[in-house]
């Protein structure tokens, strides 16, 4: 916010016209408003920048989740054609892949809740409290 210095006229020292008071709290005002959606910008781009992390996390635990199912699908004709304890190696790696995936989820979904929706609460907060300072001064 800009200060302003006290100024002095014919009414004595430091007294402003009512017509340099308006200026200046229009002027406050107007920065007051660019101040809040600044925040407001920057609080929505942390917030699309979490989401969209979310988003390629669960994208990642579709892939791994599909990677599962192949080298699930891989371990059933092992099992089917050879009979021998190798299908249990593929198992294990099947299994662990979709623990992996699942784990990706969980985070990735709490990362998209977390991020929705995407509203710039602090600005929000600001400007109520800006106007609250406003409609009850001290």
């Amino acid at each position: 916010m800009t200060v302003h210095p006290p100024t002095t006229d014919s009414r004595g020292a430091g007294a402003l016209t009512t017509g340099q008071l308006v200026a200046r709290i229009s002027e406050d005002v107007r920065e007051l408003v660019r101040d809040e959606l600044r925040l407001a910008r920057v609080e929505t781009t942390e917030k699309a920048n979490g989401l969209g992390i979310g988003a390629g996390m669960l994208g990642a635990a579709g892939l791994l989740a599909l990677y599962g199912v192949g080298v699930l699908l891989a371990t059933a004709i092992l099992a089917l054609a050879l009979a021998l304890p190798a299908w249990l190696a593929g198992l294990v790696v099947g299994v662990a892949l979709l623990a992996v995936a699942g784990v990706v989820a969980l985070v990735g979904r709490k990362r998209v809740a977390a991020a929705t929706p995407p509203v710039p609460e602090r600005a929000l907060a600001g400007v109520r409290e800006d106007v609250a300072a406003i409609r009850h001064p001290r």
